[in-house]
């Protein structure tokens, strides 16, 4: 949290899918939402959280920025083949068996960027997922799910709203990931 005073925004990083990519990620963890209960993340809303800042001022948020641009990381391939539950926040998700070296490097640089910006950077390991149910009341009977490959091309920097409707998610900034030479 940042504490410079003034207004905030509710702001992370995250791997944004496509429009098509988060319908097929809602249609394939329906069976997980039905065996487990509780309610549905929206499709709209399916993402996968690299970095989460929280609440920050707008100096915080060009800090966070200039930390993003700064990254040169090539693009990768996430295979979503299994599904989980965490019985303490009560959530069900879709995950991958294995995740990406490159992956775990840009969840730790913008986690290490968020130091530099004065916020606290997370203690937990580095987790991939993508919710898709909260209030869940239990996980999977099978965690295997039909594998579905995701080709990541970029990131973003989303701002999260507390609507009385439940969460809205909007883009406000993306950056690509490039092939290196």
């Amino acid at each position: 949290m940042s504490s410079r005073g003034g207004e905030t925004r509710r702001l992370f990083f995250a791997l944004w899918p496509s429009a098509e990519l988060q319908q097929e990620c809602y249609r394939r963890a329906s069976r997980v939402v039905r065996e487990g209960g509780g309610r549905p993340v929206a499709a709209a809303n399916l993402h996968l959280t690299l970095a989460f800042p929280g609440s920050v001022d707008a100096e915080t948020g060009v800090c966070l920025e200039a930390i993003a641009a700064a990254i040169s990381l090539p693009p990768f391939t996430l295979n979503l083949d299994h599904a989980g539950y965490w019985p303490r926040p009560r959530v069900s998700w879709l995950g991958i068996s294995e995740t990406p070296p490159v992956l775990r490097e840009l969840a730790r640089r913008l986690n290490d960027g968020m130091a530099q910006c004065g916020l606290e950077p997370e203690q937990r390991p580095f987790a991939a997922h993508l919710t898709v149910a909260r209030k869940a009341l239990r996980g999977p009977q099978q965690p295997a799910v039909e594998p579905l490959l995701w080709m990541v091309a970029d990131f973003v920097l989303v701002e999260s709203l507390t609507l009385p409707e439940g969460a809205q998610y909007r883009v406000i900034r993306r950056w690509s990931l490039l092939p290196h030479d």
